[in-house]
């Protein structure tokens, strides 16, 4: 059995006679195994803990008695993690800080903030909103008072967000919250504290944390007189600082698969070392004096970056990934320096193996030390070698991580790899400027805006990419996140990556694939399975907001409201084949409806009519968009009809024939937001399939009108008012008699959308309710069978 099982599993399990010269995957299994037990520990508490000491014995026992020494080690590692991981969970458990926090007290804790604020802005009715980590120092609830250095999530919005996002990070305050307990399950976070009142400055931060806040400030400075996109990358770039981060320009760098970039990562780091130690060998260092660059960079990378858990992760993958491109020498040794990183690294801090973060840190580290070498040694044979590694790790890095991406996002993204190729020549550069900038900063202002300037104009090369990359029609696939998509997924992953390591030495079949690829872009290319045949109706995942579009055949569409950017609703449109938009309704001037109005006249798309309501308060900002592309917007109110291609649309909404004011909304829409809610388009929408009611924002008091006066709203199709909110008038819905209902919201929005109470609503009157936030784009799909649904991420009813 012995001889059996090392012939079999060899490197994998057991110890070999001789050191391979490719991967020694020996640590691969303690690894795992370690980061399994980690998971089991905090996710499960004591029984994981207790699961995870009895895995350790039996593999310690299976060790001895088959001689092999990597199971007995990953078991004697296991039972010092494990207790480590189930350790920190009671101590956060059994705290005084975690009961306060079930029973939603009342506190006043003294903290040291250890992150700077996540600003979430204003949207809808909610005012900004801002998140920051810090760690208790003093905690008082009931009377009692105790010390503590366990970690907190603080937030606060509207007025008091101000006052939470100013001091800067090391800073003690003092402030008075209200707590309840994280919301994701493994947080690491004793409680969330939000904020009563504004916090108090009891000290300043640290004179070392003071010089970091100093220099930061002084990287920021440097580049303040340049175009606010170039101002915001840099400082992301080089410390991970979003503070002037354009918000417009997060969604170009995700299509992209740049998010990396403007986050504290091991892939910019293994960039900033790779150029570090190449211009350390330009100027003549040799032997310990070079070995030391590579320590010295790390240093100040983690530093400059306050030495975050995320911070000191990047850190130890930014090394390893160098090992694997065989820049320190240890190529052979990658895999194996990965392992003792990820167990190094779940020892010192638990909690990062719940971290997404992390997860694709170590796949991204993986793919780069077990491929990026060897593709960069085969593709070097015909192409400069510079570019055949920016190629691999880019290759190496994406493929890896894929599968966890998608899951994440929904997407694939077709121009990542391009798009990463292109950048990567310009991170080191944009890198290492930065941190001169930074340094010089502390020196004079006038030497760092010289080397802020050619890191922002670096910055604008990356910009180019991710802005013109995103736009192209086929850049980001939609896929599926059901199980079996995502196996299918990782499977292709895994088949092209075997197909790398023999393709690439051959130089024509390699540039013929890339203009394969570089053709596939130019047309937008749809996830499998979708759009199903025979559509007649597509609710489209537009994020926190509305999109409908309504077939009329040969490629014409109706279009109900656009969503709040351009891109999704241009993807949808893209990929159920729209050209023609003779009739676009914008329901009311919320941004949320509207926001995405260019994406409807992206790729060539012609638009015909823009109807908007009489009753809205926006119309202006509505034509100034239109206005660019020829158009003048319709005002429309109840008693309209037009016909379009064979479709009828009857105008049942708004019932006022002006803007309404806040004082003119009907009863029970006492705001400004519910005033302009009630002035949405209600329209009747019949095409030969089926019927449609498109409501907008409709409030109760409005659908209440509505029914009052008299309106018929019978129809097959129903887009439930208000994103599913829980705000509805029951005998509205009813008189519907839909047989399917629509909704439109957003994954993990901050409203609630859709309200379990109106989901449940609409099932009790025998509908099937489809909500985009869970199930992507969904398609009522019309047939001889009658009315059925397919959606875009495989998520049924």
């Amino acid at each position: 059995m012995t001889v059996d099982l090392r012939r079999r599993w060899g490197t994998l399990l057991g110890p070999v006679a001789e050191p391979t010269t490719e991967r020694d995957l020996r640590l691969v299994p303690t690894a795992v195994l370690t980061w399994a037990a980690v998971g089991a520990s905090l996710l499960l508490g004591a029984v994981g803990s207790v699961a995870s000491a009895v895995a350790a014995v039996v593999l310690i026992i299976a060790g001895q008695r088959l001689r092999l020494l990597a199971l007995t080690a990953a078991g004697a590692t296991l039972i010092p993690v494990a207790a480590s991981a189930g350790l920190q969970l009671a101590v956060l458990e059994s705290s005084p800080v975690r009961e306060a926090a079930q029973s939603g007290a009342g506190a006043t804790m003294v903290v040291r903030l250890t992150q700077d604020a996540v600003v979430l802005p204003a949207a809808g009715g909610r005012g900004e909103f801002a998140i920051r980590q810090a760690r208790l120092t003093d905690f008082e609830s009931g009377g009692r008072r105790w010390r503590t250095a366990l970690p907190v999530t603080l937030t606060a919005s509207g007025d008091r967000a101000a006052g939470l996002i100013a001091p800067v990070v090391g800073t003690t305050v003092r402030v008075r919250v209200s707590l309840s307990l994280p919301e994701r399950l493994g947080d690491r976070s004793a409680a969330v504290g939000r904020l009563r009142s504004p916090p108090s400055t009891l000290a300043s931060p640290s004179p070392v944390a003071d010089s970091v806040e100093h220099i930061r400030a002084g990287l920021r400075e440097s580049v303040a007189g340049q175009p606010a996109e170039r101002r915001g990358l840099v400082p992301a770039l080089v410390v991970g600082d979003m503070t002037f981060f354009p918000d417009g320009l997060d969604d170009a760098f995700e299509a992209t698969a740049l998010t990396h970039l403007t986050a504290v990562s091991g892939a910019n780091l293994t960039l900033m070392l790779a150029l570090v130690l190449t211009l350390a060998r330009w100027a003549g260092l040799t032997g310990w004096w070079l070995r030391a660059v590579g320590p010295l960079g790390v240093a100040a990378f983690v530093v400059l970056c306050r030495a975050e858990p995320s911070v000191v992760r990047a850190a130890a993958m930014g090394l390893v990934g160098l090992a694997g491109l065989g820049v320190t020498g240890g190529r052979a040794r990658g895999v194996r320096s990965l392992s003792v990183a990820v167990i190094v690294l779940l020892v010192i801090d638990p909690w990062l193996g719940l971290q997404w973060g992390f997860v694709l840190s170590v796949l991204a580290t993986g793919g780069i030390v077990c491929w990026a070498g060897p593709w960069s040694e085969r593709l070097a044979l015909w192409l400069p070698r510079p570019l055949a590694e920016a190629f691999c790790v880019a290759l190496a890095a994406q493929l890896a991580t894929q599968p966890v991406v998608t899951a994440l996002s929904g997407q694939v993204s077709l121009v990542g790899l391009a798009a990463n190729v292109l950048a990567a020549p310009l991170v080191g550069p944009a890198t290492v400027l930065g941190f001169t900038a930074a340094g010089l900063s502390v020196i004079h202002p006038w030497p760092a805006a010289v080397a802020g300037s050619l890191a922002g104009w670096c910055a604008q090369g990356i910009i180019w990419i991710a802005t013109y990359g995103s736009q192209l029609p086929g850049a980001v696939v939609e896929w599926p996140t059901s199980t079996v998509a995502l196996i299918g997924l990782g499977t292709g992953c895994l088949i092209v990556a075997w197909l790398a390591g023999r393709l690439l030495r051959h130089r024509w079949l390699t540039v013929g694939m890339a203009i394969l690829l570089l053709l596939a872009l130019l047309r937008p290319v749809n996830p499998p399975g979708w759009p199903p045949r025979e559509w007649a109706v597509v609710g489209c995942e537009v994020g926190q907001g509305d999109g409908l579009v309504i077939d009329l055949g040969g490629g014409a569409a109706i279009v109900v409201d656009t969503g709040p950017e351009a891109g999704p609703i241009r993807t949808c449109l893209d990929q159920l084949q729209v050209r023609t938009v003779p009739l676009l309704m914008l329901s009311h001037s919320h941004a949320d409806h509207v926001g995405g109005i260019e994406g409807v006249f992206g790729s060539r798309r012609t638009v015909g009519t823009v109807l908007v309501s009489a009753a809205s308060t926006g119309n202006a900002e509505v034509a100034r968009q239109l206005a660019g592309h020829g158009l003048q917007p319709r005002t429309v109110r109840r008693g309209d009809r037009f016909t379009v291609a064979g479709a009828s649309v009857e105008i049942l909404a708004p019932l006022a024939n002006g803007p309404v004011s806040v004082t003119e909304a009907a009863p029970g829409s006492d705001s400004e937001s519910g005033a302009e809610n009630d002035a949405s388009i209600v329209a009747r929408i019949a095409t030969p399939e089926l019927t449609v009611l498109a409501t907008g924002d409709l409030e109760p008091a409005g659908q209440s009108q509505l029914l009052a006066a008299g309106a018929s709203v019978r129809a097959d199709v129903l887009k439930v008012p208000h994103h599913g909110s829980s705000r509805q008038d029951e005998e509205f819905l009813a008189a519907t008699g839909a047989r399917v209902a629509l909704i439109g919201a957003g994954e993990d929005n901050d409203y609630g959308h859709p309200a379990p109470s109106t989901v449940t609503m609409l099932r009790s009157m025998h509908m099937t309710v489809l909500s985009t936030d869970r199930s992507g784009a969904i398609a009522v799909v019309a047939d001889e069978g009658g009315l059925s649904v397919a959606t875009q991420d495989g998520v049924r009813p």
